[in-house]
């Protein structure tokens, strides 16, 4: 099995820059857990994938590397990149584009908000997010800790249970990884779901369509997909349930409280002394050198150290991103801001638990009555790659974040075009239910004919 690796993932052997000046040329001394454990199956590490800075972006176009073209088209039109240059998502865009382009087999990323569902999405491959915990950190280079998730990109939903088999392996170097007792018991019910589906159909199973999942910004053709997967699922013999869940409008505010503040906090460490290459600008170079070497000017000595080395290693929407964490936390705003972030988190997890007829293993909640949900994975197809993002691409994560928010195990399958570019739909399941998830993405995939 070949694999490609995104490079915000430690590698002992190759680069780990996560695209940024500031680890230019930097090579971890040890290699990930998760890279330890494919090359102990005998998988091949083909190479590190592009990625939008320190996994801060959603179209992969903030990298030093440059952008990532969507290369869905290109395979069948060689001229595509030039007339039509798409976006391949982000920020795992570099791993989508690899699989996408059968470069590899399988590729991993890291998923703090959709970083791996929304271009598998663009890309029309699968693209998996597990449960939190249940794949080890360690060798993951932090942007949000309590969001980061090593996720997993494919072309057939069998690739990616074979990988999640691999590398779900408790950690001891991972103060987050799920027990091994609680794995244990976990694995049991999700076998026992996973028997009650025989042969190709889907029979009994209930699939919850949350309501506040219907934004004004999903487009016609993503409509349309959503309905048209609903409808196949109820072919498959599955019972199609409403379902509320009142506080995820809460969901895209909350996460980037959260995630911003614990970036900020993360990218402290990068200040030229303890972690990350040094600049030192004089007047006249700070605005006019651009080159990657880090130099110390007679003049200003070692006083602004600090601050020129953020300025020329961050790019500017890792720094837009500092600042407002920084400000996130300050002693103004944390109380009003950060903590109703945080207790907002807490009632998007509950949103889910009672829904799900299974029991969340780490809280005491009363069961619901449906045993997955389907959504959208992105709002659009892949847009174009130059045009007027804004705002636009912090709201393109509004599908795909609220699973990070609960931990949840959740799974992109390409499911339609929108004219030339695919679409994906998402499945959601109930914390530590991973492979019950991927049991049903892949009946549905085969069924759908798209892998």
């Amino acid at each position: 099995m070949t694999v490609a690796i995104k490079d915000n993932i430690c590698t002992s052997t190759l680069p780990t820059t996560c695209a940024s000046n500031m680890l230019k040329d930097f090579t971890s001394p040890y290699d990930a857990t998760v890279i330890q454990l494919l090359e102990q199956s005998g998988a091949l590490v083909m190479g590190k994938t592009n990625m939008d800075e320190f996994g801060m972006g959603s179209c992969n176009v903030h990298s030093i590397h440059g952008p990532v073209l969507n290369p869905y088209q290109y395979k069948c039109d060689k001229g595509a990149l030039d007339s039509n240059k798409r976006t391949a998502g982000g920020s795992s865009g570099g791993s989508a584009a690899a699989v996408a382009m059968e470069m590899c087999t399988i590729a991993l990323g890291s998923d703090t908000g959709g970083s791996v569902r929304m271009p598998a999405s663009y890309c029309g491959i699968v693209g998996f997010k597990p449960s939190y915990g249940r794949v080890s950190r360690y060798g993951l280079v932090s942007y949000a800790n309590s969001l980061d998730t090593v996720g997993i990109l494919s072309r057939s939903v069998e690739d990616c249970r074979k990988t999640y088999d691999i590398i779900s392996q408790y950690d001891v170097h991972d103060p987050t990884s799920m027990t091994e007792e609680l794995r244990e018991e976990l694995d049991i019910k999700d076998r026992v779901l996973r028997t009650q589906l025989n042969g190709s159909r889907l029979d009994g199973l209930v699939v919850g369509i949350p309501q506040e999942y219907y934004v004004d910004s999903l487009s016609e053709e993503v409509l349309e997909v959503w309905r048209k997967g609903i409808q196949h699922l109820r072919d498959l013999g599955a019972v199609i349930k409403s379902v509320s869940m009142p506080h995820t409008p809460l969901a895209l505010p909350a996460y980037y409280i959260i995630a911003l503040a614990e970036a900020s906090s993360n990218l402290a460490r990068y200040d030229g002394v303890r972690y990350g290459n040094y600049w030192l600008c004089t007047s006249i170079s700070i605005h006019t050198d651009h080159s990657l070497t880090g130099y110390r000017s007679p003049d200003n000595k070692d006083q602004l150290l600090y601050e020129d080395t953020r300025t020329k290693g961050f790019g500017d929407e890792v720094q837009r991103r500092i600042l407002l964490g920084t400000h996130v936390l300050t002693a103004g705003t944390y109380e009003t801001l950060f903590l109703p972030a945080q207790n907002a988190r807490r009632l998007i997890q509950h949103d889910f638990d009672s829904v799900f007829s299974q029991e969340n293993a780490l809280f005491s909640n009363p069961p619901g009555t449906v045993d997955v949900l389907l959504t959208p994975s992105a709002i659009s197809a892949a847009p174009t790659l130059y045009e007027d993002r804004g705002v636009n691409e912090y709201l393109n994560d509004v599908m795909t974040l609220p699973a990070n928010l609960a931990g949840i195990p959740a799974i992109t399958i390409p499911s339609g075009v929108d004219k030339e570019y695919p679409i994906g739909l998402q499945l959601l399941g109930q914390y530590g239910y991973d492979r019950y998830i991927l049991h049903i993405a892949d009946r549905l995939s085969r069924s759908l004919g798209s892998i």
